[in-house]
């Protein structure tokens, strides 16, 4: 009856030897283990940890470098608020003569209709007796007179009517991304993306943080739907030809460890610092997650390099938070997340000594509940 204790003392030491040995079920390594030979000379990446000392410095970095390809935006400038014609647009014009005699009717006839007169590249149209008038850049009105003039020494009674339709250099066309896309006459030249968007039946609620483009003369712009309805400055002047759509922003960053998300997250406005970040993973596991250990990932183009502190010294940096203290708090906020960087939130160390005392704990249970069983 004594060896039976004895049996089940040793199973249980030796289950317990082996559950030591072993590493708890985890999401993420600890920050130790993540950060390990961040020292060593030859170490491929850098450790930056974020203080007040160092936030300010590091918000001056050049970014990442993947901006897609789009290149800021362009302010508004007002422009005329009638139309103006421009090559390829169409003037139908109508001639009134109160003469007798007229080179341009027939006999009796009273009004000569001239419809689906082109604008010529270099802004002239034709007209019999009068040869070319140039139109290009005047108002309806203006070219009206323009005309008249013209005629006037041949026709002296006449009186002229101009109908502008726009050709396709005075149109801009709306993609994609609205609830009407299509091609839209520019009404005057004082026309901006709000008011092409309006026409386009606006932007579809529930687009993630949705993103106005501009495409002008082979250049891509682009602005925030929410920044640009905020401020009337960047609502910009549409010129013949642009195109302009509505995206969703595109940009994400991946969430990892012991918080209560490990997905892509996109970013749901422009700017998303740290503590918010960590906010939409759905925050720190309680039972899990090392708050002294939030760590950023990030990879720099060669092109952000910088030896004199103005920029990362590697292409590779590895950001570090400490949640437990007022300066790493606030130094979060202040922190931004760009675009791909990788939100990882360390295990505890805390709670991996604890999963293996309670994998330790339970199998001594067991130990002790076979000693009893075998005893009886």
């Amino acid at each position: 009856m004594t060896t039976r204790p004895l049996i089940g003392l040793t199973a249980a030491l030796s289950l317990c030897l082996v559950a030591a040995g072993c590493n708890p079920p985890k999401g993420a390594g600890q920050a130790s283990q993540i950060l390990k030979g961040a020292q060593d000379v030859a170490a491929d990446f850098a450790v930056v940890h974020i203080t007040r000392e160092t936030a300010s410095g590091i918000a001056k970095w050049p970014g990442n470098g993947d901006s897609s390809g789009v290149s800021g935006w362009i302010s508004r400038s007002r422009g005329p608020a009638s139309n103006l014609i421009a090559p390829g647009d169409r003037l139908d014009l109508t001639v009134w003569e109160a003469g007798e005699s007229s080179l341009l009717s027939v006999p009796g006839q009273k009004i000569v209709a001239l419809p689906g007169v082109t604008v010529s590249p270099d802004g002239t149209v034709f007209l019999p007796y009068a040869d070319q008038v140039y139109v290009a850049n005047m108002t309806p009105d203006e070219a009206r007179k323009a005309v008249q003039d013209k005629l006037d020494p041949i026709v002296p009674s006449a009186q002229v009517m101009i109908a502008h339709t726009p050709g396709r250099k005075s149109t801009v066309d709306l993609v994609s991304g609205v609830a009407k896309p299509g091609t839209y006459p520019l009404p005057d030249r004082d026309f901006t993306v709000l008011g092409l968007l309006s026409l386009g039946g606006g932007i579809p609620p529930g687009a993630e943080n949705p993103q106005v483009r501009l495409q002008r003369d082979g250049k891509l712009y682009g602005i925030s739907a929410e920044k640009l309805l905020k401020d009337p400055k960047l609502d910009t002047t549409l010129r013949g030809g642009d195109k302009v759509y509505v995206e969703e922003d595109d940009r994400y960053f991946l969430a990892l460890g012991a918080s209560g998300r490990e997905a892509p997250v996109p970013f749901p406005r422009d700017r998303v610092t740290a503590l918010e970040a960590l906010s939409l993973t759905g925050g720190l596991n309680d039972s899990r997650a090392d708050a002294k250990g939030i760590l950023i990932l990030r990879d720099y183009p060669d092109s952000a390099l910088r030896s004199d502190g103005s920029g990362p010294q590697k292409d590779r940096v590895i950001f570090v938070i400490d949640l437990t203290s007022a300066d790493g708090l606030f130094s979060a906020g202040e922190f931004y997340i760009q675009n791909k960087d990788v939100v990882v939130v360390a295990e505890s160390p805390v709670a991996a000594t604890a999963s293996v005392l309670g994998i330790v704990s339970g199998v001594v249970g067991i130990g002790r509940t076979t000693q009893l069983i075998t005893e009886q």
